[in-house]
């Protein structure tokens, strides 16, 4: 079977390629714009590129399955995705695993349209697909560790909205399940972490894992935004931030379903023990 990783130098692509080469006896090809930075990964590498549709057809010649690791170029996603997928298709590409956002179909989230409508162009091109909406990753939150212990609170518009996060090696373990069995095609995940707590709880564990006391201080999204422009977020991603956090209070980062831990057979990454990796690598 060969597979073939798209954004195989990324966070995710990384562990997807290290995955999937623990299972061997696979083909594997890593996909990158920059062939010298996936030459570590220690499979062949073919240079693609998401915005220059020439470079998609070669990269995609003879391969079987494709991870579509959705772009990390927001506001440009849906048409790199797009030429992803036609490129695909002409080159006889069997199924495509494409990683989407959790409840993708109904999120509030500014992040959704785009992958709603890369959903939608997966079920038009008529190639198989296998959807993975993968909820928040919890690296969205310990990023912001290091500011909370300084500034001394976590700081959010969140409410007290719950947040079914898992970890990033969670996600990349169901793209090698979805990648390797083929009976998964045709389906549609929505992939979250087994539990869910709200920032509230983050800044409680948090204060139990330092010993120091860090509280939560909930903000309006306008006055979030503005504290991260403050901190020099840049002003388009200032009011993204808030504004996913302010989905947030309304359920959009929950879900119960366990069907992250289904697929993966095992439970997910719990978030005090992600805290703890992350506070130890800070030391």
């Amino acid at each position: 079977m060969s597979i073939a990783i798209t954004g195989s130098t990324g966070k995710l692509g990384r562990l997807v390629v290290k995955g999937l080469k623990d299972k061997g006896n696979l083909e594997l090809i890593a996909l990158a714009r920059t062939a010298s930075k996936a030459a570590d990964l220690g499979v062949p590498v073919r240079v693609a590129d998401y915005s220059k549709p020439e470079t998609l057809g070669p990269a995609l010649a003879g391969v079987e399955t494709l991870l579509l690791i959705s772009s990390s170029e927001i506001g440009q996603r849906a048409s790199q995705h797009s030429n992803v997928i036609a490129a695909a298709k002409q080159a006889g590409v069997k199924r495509i695993v494409y990683t989407s956002l959790l409840h993708a179909d109904t999120s509030p989230l500014s992040l959704a349209d785009e992958h709603r409508r890369t959903e939608a162009e997966l079920r038009a091109s008529g190639v198989p697909h296998t959807i993975l909406r993968n909820g928040w990753y919890t690296e969205n939150y310990m990023m912001a560790l290091g500011g909370a212990l300084a500034g001394g609170a976590v700081l959010g518009s969140a409410g007290d909205g719950r947040i079914s996060s898992a970890a990033r090696v969670d996600f990349a373990e169901a793209a090698v399940v979805a990648l390797t069995d083929d009976s998964h095609g045709g389906r549609t995940y929505e992939l979250a972490g087994d539990e869910s707590y709200t920032l509230s709880d983050l800044a409680a564990e948090l204060s139990r894992q330092t010993g120091k006391s860090i509280p939560y201080k909930n903000l309006s999204e306008a006055d979030y935004a503005s504290t991260l422009l403050r901190f020099g977020v840049p002003d388009g991603l200032a009011q993204a931030f808030a504004s996913w956090d302010a989905a947030a209070s309304r359920g959009a980062l929950f879900d119960d379903g366990r069907q992250l831990s289904k697929l993966i057979g095992r439970p997910t990454t719990p978030l005090a023990q992600s805290m703890a990796t992350t506070l130890a690598a800070q030391r």
